[in-house]
């Protein structure tokens, strides 16, 4: 007869999980960091949308619409979508939790690439599910190898596309080929945070997928492009009968009011979206060619962030240019969580900014 526990035990699977460490905001010293650390817009969110969060700071003690409903049809008309088959939730991690949640036993498997969002890993662990790991090329999603993965205990492929940290991308034609590949009851998730920026004629984020098929789903987030990323809201676009289901577990008041308002005048405000595009449409290739002529390799990327790589050589490495940076006041993402111990992920920030990290990784590489 085994002893009692002495303690209340967890499921099986979350003591493996390692804890989520956001990008770092501070720096020694107390100065005020160039942080770019955490893929956050350098305009910031919509004058319209402060207007509309602030506008709620008077009726607080009001409970939000539960459904979201003025939100979802914001976003429906936007991109001319049923709102019904909408659902939103706090962050696009939240929605994340729930798929997993929903539809992860004991003993599946969910399947995701080497560099796939660290959050992936911690919903399936997390519903008792293991995790299976897919090795990328060239930083991104290889299909081949992710089909081959699959075994009849796959429940779930999670894809993000664009990936991050790699800012990679796959064409529509690829991930169309990898729903092909999947059993009717393996469900697709197509993560597309950063679809916003993506600026390429063979890239789609997955709406006509999600409205032709009973087996996949797109998740959105008002974090990036939007600037919201204070607020925590994200949302799906399913088909109707996992909509369904995401609404009978999602929590009564997950969304909150300031946060549906915000969300509004985000979505509706193209203006401000759109010079958030010009922006990083000049920067993005900027930054990038400017750190290469260090000597530097950078992974190309559609999204507003480059993954920086560096030597593998003790004092030239990550690790030493991170202390550099810091030390220079500019905050970058360690990635090696993600598999990629040799680089720096960084956003792409103000005109100051990026000059700014340039002229600190030319001092770092001897350059200046």
């Amino acid at each position: 007869m085994s002893a009692p526990l002495s303690a209340p035990q967890p499921k099986p699977g979350i003591l493996d999980i390692a804890p989520y460490v956001p990008g770092e905001s501070t720096v020694p010293g107390g100065i005020k960091p160039i942080k770019l650390s955490s893929n956050e817009t350098p305009l910031g969110p919509s004058p319209k949308a402060i207007a509309a969060y602030q506008a709620l700071s008077s009726e607080l003690e009001r409970y939000p619409d539960g459904a979201a409903t003025a939100l979802r049809k914001a976003i429906g008309g936007v991109y001319g979508l049923d709102p019904d088959r909408i659902v939103c939730g706090c962050g696009s991690d939240e929605l994340l939790n729930m798929i997993a949640h929903a539809y992860l036993n004991h003993g599946d498997e969910a399947v995701f690439t080497e560099h796939g969002f660290l959050v992936y890993r911690i919903v399936t662990l997390g519903n008792g599910a293991k995790p299976v790991v897919v090795k990328t090329r060239n930083y991104a999603c290889d299909v081949d190898a992710m089909l081959a993965a699959l075994t009849p205990r796959t429940k779930i492929v999670f894809l993000d596309n664009p990936n991050n940290p790699t800012g990679t991308y796959i064409p529509f034609s690829e991930v169309r080929r990898l729903h092909a590949g999947l059993r009717p009851d393996t469900l697709l998730v197509l993560d597309s945070a950063y679809a916003e920026y993506v600026r390429r004629n063979d890239y789609e984020a997955g709406i006509e997928l999600v409205a032709t098929s009973r087996n996949v789903v797109m998740t959105r987030t008002f974090s990036k492009i939007y600037g919201l990323a204070a607020l925590r809201l994200g949302w799906a676009y399913c088909p109707p009968a996992i909509s369904d289901v995401l609404n009978r577990i999602r929590g009564p008041f997950n969304v909150t009011a300031p946060s549906i308002a915000a969300g509004i005048a985000a979505i509706e405000d193209t203006a401000h979206v759109d010079a958030s595009l010009v922006h990083n449409d000049k920067w993005l290739p900027w930054t990038t060619a400017e750190i290469e002529k260090l000597g530097l390799e950078v992974t190309p990327s559609v999204g507003n962030f480059i993954l920086i790589h560096f030597p593998a050589e003790k004092g030239r490495d990550a690790i030493a240019a991170d202390a550099f940076l810091k030390s220079k006041g500019i905050i970058m993402r360690r990635v090696a969580g993600y598999g990629l111990p040799n680089a720096l992920r960084m956003t792409i920030g103000t005109e100051s900014d990026n000059h700014a990290v340039v002229a600190a990784l030319a001092a770092f590489t001897g350059k200046a």
